[in-house]
């Protein structure tokens, strides 16, 4: 797999950059449950209060809390208010404070606002009846403590005229008081001070109502804003993971590309070109689906469940235990699929592959299957293999249909019992309504990074799967080679154009026998040298070891005096123009495929090469004459026309070497005359090597090699050949009347 994580490393920055913006969108994310919660406890529950320190009180109020101050209490608390009169009324306005000061202002204030609200909110409830006198709830304060507040009164100045020693008795109760209600947890205490705040605002002319309107409205913007930053963090973050699984793919095709077109014939053996049309296409298709998913998700996941997860170990709500049970039910679902998906993914690629083969066999062999009526054959055979796919492919959705909805269930489940156990918390005063609905947001997000993750490991051992078959062709080893810099060789130039054959031994990878065997000739510049035998007498597998398609076993061919081992394989194929059995043409414009080894090839050498191979005339009569399309393969023109075509682009490379493997079997005996005719001209210099099943295409040749069994039956002339070779002598007479093999 490192070949494939190799073409990762350009990508460095960009996947930083992800993570950078992964990380502002979590903090996002994990700041919307913090501020719902602010909005229900603080907005709502408190009035928008936040602080139970006041900004404005009246005289009177200040006066009442003082009687429950200590002197340094009200020391520090006088340091900060500043008396003045609004509207006529006497007031204590606060002045700037810094966040420390008012964390020591909270403290000064607290017990005395406990002891304060506790009072008077006793005495409103004890004295429903004027002339009945109030007592404090012995739940708090005790019997001890009980004081009658006389009609026409305010509970305020009773208490002013209480000692000192008293009023602090009574304070020492509500502290203990305050104290065991801070144990249950939660804001209780600040809840219950806030509402006294409100009391004490309303009574100073405070407007409460715009206090909590402005804490809501500003709440919302921030979340607002929360979320447009989360939005574009998320926009960027797909952006440039596109990119980078796009460019990853891009990069991995054109390795895999480059490594097949350099694929000897031993290399190409091992996989079908179905196969690798898979592997391009599907196989890496699938590897950059899941590297954009992996940047977004896989990365996403973690800090966002870790994120959440602190959220509510930080929270103080005991329920992390409905956490595990949530990540245990979501484990066990992942599990239980991949146990049976698994198996299916690996099959999967397989199966696709078999489609592309046989959809490939069917396209390309068309007219046979017709001549032969196999429609309803081939039918039935492309309809079992794209069954056999659809099967799987159907199982596999059914488990990714199957996920979804359990997690979901899941995920609903884990909110109800959280609303089910946290109710309880929030009726004994322990939690707060909108700390509950941040923990069960919280928790929502640890089960989504599980889900997203459960999601990438159901995509994972399909993406492995693909990148094993990519590594396969990645990691093959190219059995023909440039030489290292040690064994580089250069061509002899006074040896120009001359292919030296020296016992030259071969056989294919894999098979026992050799299918040449001691073969040694020399074919020269200005000559043409042929070569002739039976079907499966190793011609063209002779002639393809030329221009390394296949390296040699025993011996050694030499081409311009080199080794064609020690040389560059482009320097070697450079020097020869390679007219195939079988003439492949590319698609675009007759121009184009005659241009072929040079796409800025001058109108008149391609045209020149069109008459040499008989080819303009056929040409010229297309109404777009060279500019008439060509389709893939040649499909639009004759057999004799795409030979002709094959030919002229090989002789407009004018190389050194010409190799024609039975490139003249499509031409009528007359085109072939005039087309060897014209190349015997044009060719005049260069070395020629033919390889022919026809006596009357190579009659003329200045050197036959007659093979049979890989083995050299003769060599000459053709009348040296009729006159020593049998094996010559058979196929001439089988070819050629007895008047043509005494006039030849």
């Amino acid at each position: 797999m490192k070949q494939e994580l190799h073409h990762l490393k350009k990508y460095t920055l960009p996947i930083f950059a992800c993570l950078a913006l992964l990380c502002v969108q979590a903090y996002c994310d994990l700041s919307l449950p913090e501020y719902m919660s602010n909005i229900v406890n603080v907005g709502i529950q408190q009035g928008g209060i936040e602080s139970i320190v006041p900004e404005r009180l009246r005289a009177d109020d200040m006066e009442a809390l003082e009687l429950f101050m200590t002197p340094e209490e009200k020391e520090t608390v006088l340091s900060y208010y500043t008396p003045e009169e609004v509207y006529g009324d006497p007031m204590y306005v606060l002045g700037d404070i810094k966040t420390e000061e008012l964390k020591e202002l909270e403290e000064s204030f607290k017990s005395p606002m406990a002891t304060l609200y506790l009072l008077q909110n006793s005495a409103s409830q004890n004295g429903e009846n004027s002339s009945e006198s109030g007592n404090l709830t012995d739940s708090v304060l005790g019997s001890e403590h009980q004081m009658t507040v006389p009609e026409g009164m305010d509970i305020t100045d009773v208490l002013s005229s209480m000692p000192e020693e008293g009023r602090m008795a009574i304070r020492d109760k509500v502290e203990q008081a305050m104290a065991q209600m801070e144990t249950l947890g939660g804001d209780t205490v600040n809840q219950m001070l806030t509402v006294y705040v409100q009391e004490l605002y309303k009574h100073a002319g405070v407007d409460t109502d715009s206090i909590r309107n402005g804490y809501l409205i500003k709440s919302g913007l921030i979340m607002i804003l929360y979320t447009l930053f989360m939005a574009a963090a998320n926009i960027s973050t797909v952006f440039i993971a596109s990119k980078v699984g796009s460019g990853f793919s891009r990069d991995l095709r054109r390795s895999v590309y480059t490594k097949v077109i350099r694929f000897s014939g031993k290399e190409s053996a091992k996989f079908s070109t179905a196969s690798l049309i898979t592997r391009c296409t599907n196989d890496i298709q699938q590897i950059q689906m899941v590297i954009i998913m992996f940047i977004r998700i896989v990365l996403y996941a973690p800090i966002l469940g870790i994120g959440a997860l602190v959220k509510v170990l930080s929270s103080g709500a005991d329920m992390s235990w409905v956490i595990l049970v949530a990540v245990l039910a979501v484990s066990l679902v992942v599990i239980i699929l991949m146990i049976f998906a698994m198996p299916k993914f690996t099959s999967l690629q397989k199966l696709i592959d078999k489609l592309n083969l046989v959809s490939r066999e069917i396209l390309t062999g068309l007219p046979v299957i017709r001549a032969f009526s196999r429609e309803t054959y081939e039918e039935r055979r492309f309809a079992k293999a794209n069954k056999n796919l659809m099967k799987t492919n159907l199982f596999v959705n059914r488990i990714m249909a199957v996920m979804m909805p359990a997690m979901m269930f899941i995920m609903n489940g884990t909110s109800v019992l959280i609303i089910w156990v946290g109710s309880g918390y929030v009726d004994s005063g322990a939690l707060q309504v909108g700390d509950m609905m941040a923990f069960i947001q919280y928790t929502v997000q640890i089960i989504l990074s599980f889900l997203m993750l459960s999601m990438m490991s159901i995509m994972l051992p399909r993406a492995y799967v693909s990148a094993k078959r990519v590594n396969e062709v990645l990691s093959t080893e190219i059995s023909i080679a440039d030489p290292t810099n040690e064994n580089l060789r250069s061509f002899d130039e006074s040896k120009k154009g001359i292919v030296e054959f020296d016992n030259v031994c071969f056989k294919y990878p894999g098979a026992e026998e050799c299918v040449l065997k001691n073969i040694s000739f020399t074919a020269y510049p200005s000559q043409t040298t042929a070569f002739i035998g039976s079907t499966g007498s190793g011609k063209s597998t002779l002639i393809n070891l030329i221009p390394r398609f296949y390296d040699v076993t025993e011996g050694s061919i030499k081409v311009s005096g080199t080794d064609i081992r020690n040389v560059k394989i482009h320097d070697l194929r450079e020097k020869i123009g390679y007219v195939p059995q079988k003439g492949f043409l590319f698609s675009g414009t007759i121009a184009s495929n005659i241009a072929y080894s040079n796409e800025d090839m001058e109108d008149s050498k391609i045209e020149k090469a069109a008459q040499i191979a008989q080819a303009e005339e056929f040409i010229n009569s297309k109404p777009q004459g060279y500019d008439s399309g060509i389709s893939q393969g040649g499909t639009n023109v004759s057999g004799g026309q795409r030979q002709r075509l094959s030919i002229a682009r090989a002789v407009a490379k004018n190389p050194e070497i010409y190799i024609f493997d039975d490139s003249f079997s499509a031409l009528d005996f007359k085109t072939d005359k005039e087309l060897r005719a014209a190349l015997n001209k044009a060719t005049k210099d260069s070395t020629i090597l033919i390889v022919a099943q026809r006596i009357s295409t190579i009659l003329h040749a200045d050197n036959i090699v007659v093979l049979d069994e890989g083995k050299i039956a003769g060599m000459g002339t053709h009348q040296e050949l009729l006159k020593n070779c049998e094996v010559y002598r058979q196929i001439a007479s089988s070819q050629l009347s007895k008047e043509e093999l005494n006039n030849g």
